[in-house]
């Protein structure tokens, strides 16, 4: 099973592939073939274009996931309004210093800007998204993220509505159930 693509910031989709099915934690990046469809899935929204024929590797596999573990550490830790440890803070800075990125000017036949990075796909688009992390954890949209409180679920979420309370539907649904279900077996 592949780790769920939701449509929220990039730095919350890469921390939601460790999910939960039946509140069993997941690992949605154990391979580099699953790190390959992540990317895949995430395509049209990445910062840096990516090669059609993208062949990830086991190191770009172990940063994938540093990186991720260290967004999910510091989500967790905005979301109970703690301090995060230095670690995660240093994972997520670590990726963002290990791509130079830079944008370019073409005219054919309108303007138009083109990212560009000097290091190889993979580590370039972490680091793309280690830098979007930093400007989640420390923009307006902090302000926003909500950990998922459905039973069983352990998503992150920007909340983009003010009657948004789930990461999805699903959740929604789970939770309002395990709410009546809990009122009914308590008369």
């Amino acid at each position: 099973m592949s780790a769920p693509v939701m449509g929220e910031p990039l730095p919350i989709e890469l921390a939601n592939a460790t999910y939960a099915v039946r509140g069993r934690l997941q690992d949605g990046l154990r391979t580099v073939v699953e790190l390959a469809a992540w990317l895949e899935a995430v395509r049209g929204r990445l910062a840096l274009p990516l090669p059609d024929s993208l062949e990830p590797t086991t190191a770009d596999l172990a940063g994938a996931r540093e990186l991720r573990d260290g967004i999910r550490a510091l989500a967790t830790a905005a979301t109970a309004g703690s301090p995060p440890e230095p670690d995660a803070v240093e994972a997520v800075n670590k990726h963002v210093r290990a791509a130079p990125r830079w944008r370019e000017l073409s005219w054919d036949p309108v303007p138009a800007a083109h990212a560009h990075s000097s290091a190889p796909a993979v580590p370039a688009v972490l680091s793309a998204i280690a830098q979007q992390a930093v400007d989640l954890f420390t923009g307006p949209e902090l302000a926003d993220l909500r950990a998922c409180h459905a039973p069983g679920c352990v998503l992150f979420f920007v909340k983009d509505h003010h009657r948004r309370e789930w990461c999805s539907a699903a959740c929604g649904n789970r939770a309002r159930a395990a709410r009546h279900y809990s009122q009914t077996r308590a008369k």
